[in-house]
């Protein structure tokens, strides 16, 4: 009985710790009010990955830890997962604020790079493999966090978000009706100039990226697709049309184009917004 009660209570401390929680003192004081979750599966290996995962408008961390696939991903692959929360009504991401779109800004950007500071430094992780994903909004944001700390991720994902600097609006969490609905005619290197002007003067490497972007988004127009390539491309100085392209991958109707070792997009035939998350492609390309 003894032994029994011992297991008992060993199995509910386990199932104590694995679940979502907040960490209210990740970073210095700063304008954002983003929270932060964290989720740590049993069984975390000495410098573990950690896995940054940015919800949507209307999001919370709560709904994206139950919505997403990186939960149950965490727990076969053991690794941190955070979570970030945004301060904003509606949900959405401060992705168009002058101070989101630079570096140690203040805002949005600046908290989610505490977080993974905070994590990589509580958890001991293995600083070379954190990894970001994001969707719609938080897609957004992950582009402006390759663009702003390229240093703190070795890899990146966009599902249906749009180029750093697109959404610009000169105010926090501003909806930019030219991006979305894909009316901006840009050269290349005004696309670029915004991931160069996020963090002047870095000359180390950068993360690798891809994206994802749906034919028949209605939302955020499949122009941005094309942004988001136009801006890449120019940063990794590849060329603008793809050296590869797979058909029906990684599922019909989906054409991966790869344009070099660091930069790769996944157009969806037929799909809307948001790209549904591929999270076992999402792994591969992670190398988790």
């Amino acid at each position: 009985m003894k032994l029994s009660l011992l297991s008992a209570a060993l199995l509910g401390a386990a199932g104590a710790t694995a679940q979502l929680k907040q960490i209210t003192d990740y970073g210095p004081a700063i304008k954002s009010a983003a929270r932060m979750f964290v989720y740590e599966p049993a069984g975390l290996p000495e410098r573990p990955a950690v896995l940054v995962g940015v919800h949507y408008c209307t999001g919370t961390a709560q709904k994206y830890y139950n919505g997403s696939p990186y939960k149950g991903l965490a727990d076969q692959k053991k690794f941190v997962v955070v979570y970030p929360e945004s301060p904003n009504e509606g949900g959405c991401w401060d992705v168009s604020s002058r101070a989101t779109l630079k570096r140690d800004g203040g805002s949005d950007s600046n908290a989610i790079a505490n977080m993974v500071r905070h994590a990589v430094d509580k958890y001991q992780a293995d600083p070379k493999r954190v990894f970001l994903i994001g969707e719609s909004s938080g897609g957004m944001m992950a582009s402006i966090l390759a663009a702003a700390y390229p240093e703190l991720f070795n890899a990146v994902i966009n599902y249906s978000g749009v180029a750093a600097g697109c959404f610009f609006t000169d105010s926090v969490a501003g909806w930019n009706g030219t991006c979305s609905g894909g009316r901006i005619d840009q050269s290349a290197a005004w696309w670029a100039q915004w991931v160069y002007d996020a963090y002047p003067g870095f000359n180390g490497t950068r993360p690798r990226m891809q994206i994802w972007h749906g034919s028949v988004d209605a939302t955020i127009a499949p122009a941005n697709y094309n942004y988001s390539v136009a801006q890449w491309t120019t940063v990794y100085g590849y060329p603008s049309t793809p050296i590869l392209e797979k058909a029906d991958t990684p599922e019909r109707g989906y054409t991966t184009q790869v344009f070099g070792d660091r930069f790769t997009g996944v157009y969806a035939q037929g799909v809307g917004h948001g790209v549904p998350v591929h999270g076992s492609e999402d792994m591969v390309f992670f190398g988790l």
